[in-house]
């Protein structure tokens, strides 16, 4: 009697289904920090953008000869920024100017932390 020994090249169903697991796994690990990661990208970069804001007040203040009562327009402000264009936040939040004693502020502070902090 004779066995054959030859031998196919392809994969086996076992060995792909493996490796689909470890890829799903490997995904499964990834999504979450994917989505944390973009969250923080956003709220830093809309804190930047209200930073961005309240230093356009006070050259606006300045400039004007303004008090800690007054309060700027958006049309005041747009040319104190790169290319006269008033910042948006990342996650369409609308942001309060708010008066020159106060600081600017997002729609989305009291949710995400979209606030400038404390110094």
């Amino acid at each position: 009697m004779k066995f054959s020994t030859t031998r196919s090249w392809g994969f086996t169903l076992v060995e792909i289904m493996i490796v689909v697991a470890i890829i799903g796994l490997l995904v499964a690990i990834a999504i979450p920090n994917f989505v944390r990661a973009r969250g923080t990208t956003q709220k830093n970069a809309c804190i930047n953008n209200l930073r961005q804001i309240d230093g356009a007040k006070h050259q606006w203040a300045l400039e004007n000869g303004m008090t800690d009562t007054d309060t700027p327009e958006t049309s005041d402000l747009v040319g104190f920024f790169r290319g006269n264009i008033f910042p948006q936040c990342p996650i369409r939040g609308d942001y309060d100017i708010g008066t020159m004693a106060e600081d600017p502020s997002c729609s989305f502070a009291e949710s995400n932390g979209h606030k400038l902090p404390a110094w």
